[in-house]
């Protein structure tokens, strides 16, 4: 069970080495201008290699649960699902359900763990394999794997990485695990963190905060929700500016808010350093340098960023 580009490598290793019964997906979505229905990447992988496919709206339906107890899986894997599990889809496989989490459990449950590890600084994360239970993220973990985050990182490139990784180790421990030989540990519950779903006004930068954290919250927030902010236009209206790309310029100070003029291009004064912008995309026009953006916007340097 998977939906995401995240899914894809660990559906892709158990073909290579499972007889894979069926796989269950999100159903199409609408997406781009044309809004056109587009497919789940686990989708095509699965159909690719002839496994079956089912796409329910909730996986309580009568006809998906049927369709699920007919495949009789010994194993449920789920990757990226984006459903909870009721207790009678947990209980069907002999040998439970495993979840292929992208982080270090019991840090970062829930929604977005890979953000969340960027937002918060940490100098590395990772895959947890846990046996599922009723719970959010809070199953008993089987193996775990670590990665360095790396300075650059976004949430894009930090999640291919834990795919990657995480379809390895599962591949690796799961013979032991269906022997028997792979017995789950309780997670620490004094170490819990959560990571809630990320929504639209996450992405707006309050440039009172630090810049380093700035600089987190735009590798973090990328491709979704994005770091925005307003800048009053040369007629005074709030426009959007989207922030793809930022960092820290230590060598500079300007009040929160003002965007200065630096020989690297233009920064914007936070409650703690300069934020270097570096690649921005203003309300309906293309991603461009921000230099470029700052030497054909009337106003924009010496303008106070909201």
């Amino acid at each position: 069970m998977g939906t995401p580009d995240f899914a894809v490598p660990t559906l892709t290793a158990l073909i290579q080495h499972y007889s894979v019964v069926g796989v269950v997906t999100q159903p199409d979505r609408p997406a781009g201008r044309g809004r056109q229905l587009v497919a789940p990447p686990v989708k095509g992988v699965a159909l690719s290699a002839g496994v079956p496919v089912i796409q329910p709206h909730r996986l309580r339906e009568p006809q998906a649960l049927a369709q699920v107890q007919a495949w009789a899986p010994e194993l449920i894997v789920v990757a990226a699902f984006g459903q909870i599990l009721r207790p009678a889809v947990l209980t069907l496989p002999q040998h439970g359900c495993v979840n292929v989490h992208a982080s270090l459990l019991p840090r970062h449950r829930g929604a977005t763990p890979i953000a969340a590890a960027l937002l918060a600084g940490d100098a590395e994360t990772g895959v947890t394999l846990m046996r599922m239970d009723p719970g959010l993220d809070t199953g008993p973990i089987l193996a775990q794997r670590t990665t360095p985050i790396q300075p650059d990182d976004t949430t894009p490139t930090l999640s291919a990485r834990i795919a990657a990784v995480g379809a390895e180790l599962l591949i690796e421990a799961l013979p032991a695990y269906l022997a028997g030989q792979l017995l789950p540990r309780p997670q620490d519950e004094a170490l819990a963190t959560y990571a809630p779903q990320l929504k639209k006004e996450d992405g707006r930068l309050d440039f009172t905060r630090p810049a380093a954290e700035l600089a987190r919250r735009v590798r973090a927030l990328t491709p979704w929700p994005g770091a925005f902010a307003l800048w009053p236009g040369p007629d005074g209206g709030a426009r959007q500016l989207k922030v793809l790309r930022a960092a820290v310029l230590a060598e500079h100070s300007a009040e929160a808010g003002q965007v200065i003029a630096t020989p690297r291009g233009p920064a914007v004064g936070t409650g703690s350093g300069t934020l270097l912008l570096i690649e921005v995309q203003p309300s309906g026009k293309h991603p461009m340098p921000a230099a470029d953006f700052a030497r054909g916007a009337r106003g924009f340097l010496d303008s106070r960023l909201a």
